[in-house]
């Protein structure tokens, strides 16, 4: 399988500034070829000098968005669909600057937004998304990106949380770049079999994250990796298996994914740890 080793910067720190640079050249001597991005608040981040750390260290970008509930495009304002299309255009800029193709994550809502709603209020806010995710991605295919469409699981959206929820929200988008991802982490908890999931993304598949089921050290818990390679290996993957865990020390953070407790003895050994381990289920 040719596929390239990355880690999320939410393993470290929260949020992503300029100077969170500092973790590239750590990231790089664990051996990691991608960092992953995530992009809290554009403001904080000087495009330029990013590049020229990620030139400086050898290190590919992915860009993650943050989807709060100032960033929810199946919202009943428009002005909140403006709002987070002027944040989905800073991404494409990042996306740009770096030499990333496409942006991650659960762009169809907001985070936590998780309700029992009316079928009629469901439908609504699907349509919602459907129509602001097709305008976005024509203007991501001007700028030559994709989007990597992420599932999350029952606690955290009630919209897109399995890879069939996804397909079907990539098949109503019906724009080529509309696309995929997955997360091992949710799909622990949604998914009732990995390897079928991976299976069913097929060739829209462009991004998967990999944590355990509780979110640490991959290896270290109850995740069935080999249905995982199976998966991979049956729809020809050949992007980034990247880890995505959290920090605890950021209370916004540790807020948002609800995680109360460290996850490893440290972090950085939790990113080594994982890379060992995915390198030797992966390659």
């Amino acid at each position: 399988m040719n596929v390239s080793f990355g880690i999320s910067t939410w393993v470290w720190t929260s949020p992503f500034n300029t100077d969170s640079v500092s973790l590239f050249p750590k990231i790089r001597e664990m051996g990691f070829q991608v960092v992953e991005i995530p992009v809290e608040d554009p403001e904080v981040i000087d495009a330029e000098k990013v590049k020229d750390a990620l030139d400086a260290h050898g290190l590919e970008a992915v860009v993650c968005g943050a989807f709060g509930p100032g960033r929810d495009l199946t919202h009943e304002d428009p002005a909140v669909h403006r709002q987070c299309f002027d944040y989905l255009d800073s991404l494409m800029d990042f996306c740009t600057q770096w030499d990333a193709g496409f942006i991650a994550g659960p762009m169809y809502s907001a985070v936590g937004k998780a309700r029992l709603v009316s079928p009629d209020q469901k439908k609504k806010e699907w349509e919602r998304a459907v129509t602001n995710l097709r305008k976005v991605a024509e203007k991501a295919a001007d700028k030559g990106l994709e989007l990597a469409i992420e599932p999350l699981n029952r606690f955290e959206s009630d919209l897109v949380n399995n890879t069939g929820d996804a397909l079907r929200l990539v098949n109503d988008i019906n724009h080529p770049a509309a696309k995929i991802m997955v997360d091992g982490f949710h799909m622990s908890i949604e998914e009732k079999n990995i390897e079928d999931a991976i299976r069913l993304a097929g060739d829209k598949l462009i991004h998967v994250q990999v944590s355990e089921n509780y979110r640490g050290t991959p290896g270290t818990g109850q995740t069935n990796w080999q249905s995982f390679r199976k998966g991979l290996e049956a729809v020809d993957y050949s992007g980034v298996v990247s880890i995505e865990s959290f920090t605890s020390d950021n209370q916004e953070l540790a807020d948002a994914v609800c995680i109360w407790r460290p996850l490893a003895d440290n972090q950085d050994q939790l990113a080594r740890e994982g890379l060992a381990f995915i390198e030797k289920t992966f390659k």
